[in-house]
């Protein structure tokens, strides 16, 4: 089941983006604060797959997507949504 990213959000953390989604991912916030809690997850490890992604926090319609203050956004977006349109 695809998920269509319907906007990007920048939040007060310039390290951290908010990806609106086309429905509800998950009922229960669910946060994976490094690759290791991902394992099992299928998305939370593709996501984690993406250079730079340092933390997840998946809540109803969105993804909060956490990076390290080296990465740039402009290379992790274009990830993160190809990420989500195959899941």
């Amino acid at each position: 089941m695809a998920f269509r990213v319907q906007d990007v959000q920048a939040t007060p953390n310039p390290n951290a983006a908010k990806f609106i989604l086309d429905r509800p991912i998950v009922e229960q916030p669910i946060s994976f604060f490094n690759a290791d809690s991902a394992r099992g997850h299928p998305l939370a490890e593709q996501l984690f797959a993406i250079p730079g992604v340092s933390s997840l926090l998946l809540l109803r319609d969105f993804i909060t997507v956490n990076k390290t203050p080296q990465a740039r956004w402009e290379q992790i977006t274009p990830r993160v949504k190809a990420v989500l349109a195959k899941a």
